[in-house]
This record gives structure tokens, sequence and C-alpha cells, in this order.
């Protein structure tokens, strides 16, 4: 039996009244993968905050290899063997890799000069230790979110930590490297290393987990033994019901549903290389394959965000002339970018003027903005979509990643559009507010909305999708009609690349 290396009890918390943490209970034994799951809001974020010093906790206590300890900062844990690994990663890309990994503890020569050379022998044996090919004089900003995620990693086992915590690693990772990131996790594991792993995403968790903890609005609610239990019960512990539904057997579309959308022969250079497709009425068309396999770009080349090469669009049979996004707009089309807080959000503005931001002409009469109709019909529509909010004025920052993607589908419906481009519509929410998502699309495409999903989650695409349509290296490999879209058989065609 692995010995207990940190131990969290009964750890409570407050902000300003709040209660965020209820007694929470956590431990985690010398080389396990422990994950902490939760919804958005759970409270899982701020008792890894509390762990690290981050925040002081109000109650409860924290031993760490058998001692008892009260982290001041950050950097008391670190020293201590705890080491914190964001989704976001807050490096400097500017420096070189080596630069990054010993920051603040630079080898000097003389006293007085920093040794580059030994910075990059150390980078280098760290690397090996962790089997990793990085170049130490690399300049961060040059690598891959994977490769920097290794840098990182690196880092934390430069300070000599004992435990890692990773906060959704593989967010933004190919499946090489999330291979490659597993594979290190279970090297480190073999050296006694404990890891606390905190991530939305079932599979990954099956897959590389010990245990599992469950936390529910700031409380604790169970400890569960990974191989020991099933999707549905964890699904229960977070949410209280069940929301994973089955595989789609057969498409919802009828084979004389009209084509609202035909695209034909598109090319864009390397990325998208003669793409043909076509859409129907009330029909949600899955794009699947792997990252870099031309998605995105297709996409965005619909929607006028990008230009293409040459290709035609149709949309209800008439071939249109789409140059920028305002067109596509006005041809019925919506895009709701993998980036929400980038493309799709203002976020220093009110849900209202977020909700209004693509039909702002309808509210301006003699050079007057109407505000009260534009709150009128924002609560409207956030309303049907169950935004939660204290108020329609409330900041769109403040709002978590499910209800900032309501606001840009009410957005969207305020502008009755047609066609409903969703990329990776459930990144980065929790798995309550990805019921809810599913839940919208569903309701979309029986009100003759038609929509393309394009998702990294062989699940997602398979429990949503009439159709799915497979790329590889900017091709379309397969088009599956959902009965015959087996995991493995768009997995063999996301992964048919060029002879």
């Amino acid at each position: 039996m692995s010995k207990t290396i940190l131990e969290m009890k009964e750890i409570d918390k407050r902000f300003s009244g709040v209660h965020a943490l209820k007694s929470v209970n956590l431990d985690l034994k010398e080389g396990e993968v422990h994950a902490l799951m939760g919804e958005n809001g759970a409270g899982k974020s701020t008792l890894m905050k509390v762990l690290c010093g981050i925040h002081k906790r109000d109650g409860g206590e924290i031993t760490l290899f058998g001692e008892k300890v009260d982290f001041a900062n950050i950097k008391d844990s670190q020293n201590a063997g705890i080491s914190i690994i964001h989704q976001e990663l807050n490096m400097m890309n500017h420096l070189t890799v080596a630069q990054n990994i010993y920051i603040g503890r630079e080898p000097m020569k003389g006293g007085v000069y920093i040794d580059d050379k030994k910075m990059e022998e150390d980078a280098e044996k760290l690397f090996e230790r962790i089997g990793v090919k990085i170049k130490p004089s690399a300049i961060l900003g040059t690598l891959t979110v994977g490769k920097q995620q290794m840098v990182e990693i690196a880092k934390a086992i430069s300070r000599n930590s004992k435990i890692l915590i990773l906060d959704e690693p593989t967010a933004a990772l190919t499946q090489p490297e999330v291979e490659e990131l597993f594979k290190i996790m279970a090297d480190l594991k073999s050296k006694g290393i404990g890891m606390i792993y905190i991530s939305h995403r079932m599979d990954e968790i099956n897959r590389i987990s010990d245990r599992i903890t469950v936390m529910r609005d700031g409380e604790y609610i169970g400890t569960l033994i990974t191989k020991e239990t099933t999707k549905d019960e964890i699904v229960k512990m977070m949410v209280g019901r069940v929301i994973y539904g089955d595989k789609k057997e057969q498409s919802n579309v009828s084979p004389d549903a009209e084509t609202v959308l035909e695209v034909k022969n598109l090319n864009r250079g390397k990325e998208i290389k003669d793409v043909s497709f076509s859409l129907r009425r009330g029909e949600i068309l899955g794009f699947s394959g792997l990252m870099g396999s031309g998605r995105t770009e297709v996409a965005r080349a619909i929607y006028g965000a990008d230009a293409f090469d040459n290709g035609e669009i149709f949309i209800n049979g008439k071939k249109v002339n789409i140059k920028t996004p305002n067109e596509a707009v006005k041809n019925g089309i919506c895009y709701l970018s993998e980036d929400r807080k980038q493309y799709g959000l203002l976020l220093d503005k009110s849900i209202a003027e977020n909700s209004v931001l693509a039909s702002l002409d309808d509210y301006i009469k003699a050079g007057w903005i109407n505000d009260s109709k534009i709150e009128k019909d924002a609560v409207r529509e956030n309303d049907k979509l169950k935004t939660k909010t204290p108020s329609i004025r409330q900041l769109a920052r403040n709002l978590s990643g499910g209800n900032q993607q309501k606001v840009i589908i009410a957005r969207w419906l305020l502008k009755d559009s047609d066609i409903f481009i969703f990329d990776e519509p459930t990144r980065g929410i929790d798995i309550g507010a990805k019921s809810e998502m599913y839940t919208l699309m569903e309701q979309l495409a029986e009100k003759g909305k038609s929509i393309i999903m394009i998702s990294s989650e062989l699940s997602e695409i398979q429990r949503m999708s009439d159709r799915v349509v497979v790329m590889c290296e900017g091709r379309i490999t397969a088009e599956l009609d959902i009965k015959d879209a087996t995991q493995e058989t768009i997995m063999k065609y996301a992964t048919m690349r060029e002879e």
C-alpha cells in the first residue's frame, strides 16, 4: 500500500459571505493519479489554490509528508514540493526553453554572469529524465502548446516537486501530444510522484486515474476507486442526475429534407483540399478529425472569416459570394468560435449588449438606441436558454463558460439565423452545461435550424450527429451515416493520410 503524502481535512473557505468550500476532504498517495472532478463552480480550483497558499483557508488542516503545513504563498508550496500546471500556461514566450525552466534560479558563472551553457545542459538532462525531445535553446513561443506543457512539467521536476497538480492538461493538445503526456505521467508515477488531475473528460479519467474525488457546490461528495466505478456513477455524484445520452442510432432527418447549404470543391492552400458536402434542414452534421485536419478552416471559409482560393457555396440552391462574416450573417449563417472569449464576446460589455451585437441596427431609430427594447429582447432570449445570471447587465467576463456560450446563441436567435456552425461547442464547459448545450442544439434542429458541429470528442459526435463528415489533412476522407459511425471507423478515416 502506497503511503499517503498529502491530506486535506475539513477545508473551509469563504469569500465575502460566499461559502466556497464546505468541509472538503482530499488525500493523495505516493505514485498515484487522483482525479478531481466537479462542474465549473464546484470549488476544484479554489481547493487547489488553498493547497498552494494562494488563498488562506478559514478552517480545516493540511498535512504534507506527515507534517501539518500552512503556506503563506505559492512560493512556500513550491519549496515544499508542490507544483501546479495551469490550463492556460503562464510562461514567457520570448525566452528560451532553458530560461523559462530556470528563471529566478539561473546557474551563475563567477557569481556575476548567467551560465547559459550549464543551464541548457541541465535542461537537456531534465528532458532525458522525462523522455521528451525538446531543444533547450529553442524560443518557447515557437513550440506547440503540448511541448510548452512538457516544459512546464520539466520545470516542476527541476524543483524536485513530489506533487503535481494538472488542471485540464489535455484541453489544447493533439492526440499524439495527449499520448506523450500520459506516457510522461506513467513514468512520474513509477518514480513515486503523486498527481492531482483535474479534467472533464471521462475517457481520460478512466484511463489515467487511480481514484476520483467528486465535488459539488463547494462540498465533498465522495471518493471512488476508478476501476470499480462507472461513468454514470461519477456523473450522478457531480450533478445529481444521469446526463450522458447514448449514441444516436439513426438520423432524425427525413431523407427528402431540403438542402440548405451546399459546398462544392472548396480549396485554400494546403489547409482545405477540394472539400464538398451538403447540409439539410433540421440536420446536425458532425465534423470529426484530429487537430489540424482542416475542420475549423472550412468553417471560417464558409463564414467569410478567411478567404478561399476557389470553390462554390450555395444557400437554398442559390450560389452566394461570401467574402466577409457580415455577408455570411446576411445569408443566415452564424459561427460560434471555439475561442468564444477572443472571437465571440465583448467581455467587458453586458449580457444585453452582447446578445444584440449582430442585430444592433434593429434597435436604432433616428440615431437613438432603444435600450429598453434591447434589455427586453435580451432577457426574453436568455430566459429561453436558461442563462444563469443575477442580471442582464452582468458583464460577459463574469459568466461561466457554458453561460457565455448561451449568450452567443441568444445573439444568433435574435438575428434569426438558419445555419449554425458550432466549433467545439462544449470545450471548457462543465458536464452539466454540456447536457444543456446538447438539449439546445437538439431544440434548434427540431425548429428547422441546421447545424454544423465541429467536435474533437468522439462521444459528442456520436451522440449529436445525424451524419458525420471526417477530415484528415485538409481533405474529407469519409461521410458516414450515424448508424455506421463507430469510434473505430471515425478514427480510421481521421488518420487516413495521403500516400
